[in-house]
């Protein structure tokens, strides 16, 4: 169990971090390595971390959310991530599924769907990515046509995480021409007739966690479930939706990045090499060095980005993908020297260093690739330099 030490924490602060890493110690932590090897997808664990507020993070109080900051939310996966990186970005991705419903939905669709949602009683799914549109998302090419009352939808998703296990999927479809204008979003119930999914993928990490296609053949969804009522929104929905991601994908990176350093550190003050223990060697002391400073860096910029975000800042969106490009790379990076650090012993799975750094891998690609993220960066740079 990891716990932020930092003393700017005031006392309410404290309480939802050691909260969280409470309930990750005693519900995660224990299970995590079994999960990963029977790719158990643990949904009354994840209820039970709804039951503690943490489904609905920063969605609104009046339809059951726990009204918190992106703050509290980053430090929350950070504690979650330290137990299972996996099921904590797991939960992150359902948390902005929430978040666009309660942000986006008229009063009406926020009363239907948030508490069930709130309270995990319907898993979300977001589906946006398709096999012909990764990063370029505005491409996609599932359509909603308009039929009387209805919708009907049809494509496929890809990638979609929770896919076949999840009750309620936030999905882009396009209800109108081409680029990103032309999309609008939808909140598809799992068992609506015409929607199927793929083969469960066969994937390096995230093993606690489904992912599949997603497949609409003429899936006919109420006018009503059109998020926000208002088609040619969906894509803003879906980019505002991933600036919250992004983040709390990258404090799934750091949570299990904290917690391989701290086995690491444990390991090489216990081995014995050489005469002494490895972690009096000094190359041992500046690796162990390097990653201390990787992992405050990274809690520091993702902390800084979470404010922006909660203050609305003009370069939010700038500030959330530095921080998940950051975060995303230089945290695998602590996680693969601390299996180097363990040697041979860190390859075996029951030392727990080869689940994280799979698990972290992902991460750099998903809530938009690492490469996008450069995009972003580069692009609100030139804007700003440009403009002077």
């Amino acid at each position: 169990m990891t716990i932020i030490t930092d003393s700017g924490l005031d006392a309410d602060e404290r309480v939802i971090v050691e909260t969280a890493a409470g309930f990750a110690a005693k519900k995660l932590a224990p299970f995590a390595l079994e999960w990963d090897e029977g790719h158990h997808f643990p949904v009354d664990e994840l209820r039970e971390a709804a039951e503690l507020g943490m489904a609905a993070i920063y969605c609104s109080e009046d339809v059951g959310g726990s009204g918190l900051r992106r703050l509290d939310g980053v430090r929350i996966f950070e504690q979650l991530a330290y137990a299972d990186p996996a099921v904590a970005a797991f939960l992150s991705i359902h948390n902005m599924c929430t978040w666009m419903v309660d942000k986006y939905g008229t009063d009406e669709q926020r009363a239907q769907w948030v508490p069930r949602m709130a309270s995990m009683e319907a898993v979300a799914s977001y589906c946006l990515t398709e096999p012909g549109a990764g990063s370029d998302a505005a491409a996609l090419a599932t359509r909603a046509v308009r039929s009387g009352d209805d919708y009907v939808l049809t494509g496929v998703k890809q990638f979609i995480s929770g896919a076949g296990a999840s009750d309620v999927y936030v999905l882009m479809a396009r209800t109108g021409d081409s680029g990103p204008r032309g999309i609008s979003t939808f909140i598809v119930e799992k068992d609506t007739p015409g929607l199927s999914f793929g083969a469960q993928e066969r994937k390096m990490g995230w093993h606690a966690q489904p992912t599949a296609q997603v497949i609409l053949d003429e899936v006919r969804v109420p006018a009503a479930n059109l998020l926000g009522g208002q088609e040619g929104i969906g894509f803003g929905i879906a980019m505002n939706g991933l600036n919250g991601g992004r983040l709390n994908i990258a404090a799934s990176s750091l949570g299990g990045a904290q917690a391989a350093f701290d086995r690491a550190a444990s390991y090489v003050a216990s081995r014995k090499a050489f005469g002494g223990a490895l972690i009096d060697e000094p190359t041992i002391r500046f690796t162990l060095a390097d990653m201390a400073t990787s992992l405050e860096a990274s809690r520091l910029m993702l902390w800084q980005a979470a404010s922006a975000l909660d203050n609305d800042a003009p370069d939010k969106v700038e500030k959330c993908a530095m921080a998940k490009r950051f975060v995303t790379d230089n945290c695998f990076t602590v996680a693969d020297q601390a299996l180097q650090l363990h040697g041979g012993y860190g390859y075996l799975n029951e030392y727990g260093l080869e689940k994280i750094v799979r698990d972290l891998r992902v991460h750099r690609i998903l809530e938009g690739t690492n490469e996008i993220m450069r995009v972003v960066v580069g692009r609100s740079i030139a804007t700003r330099y440009r403009d002077n």
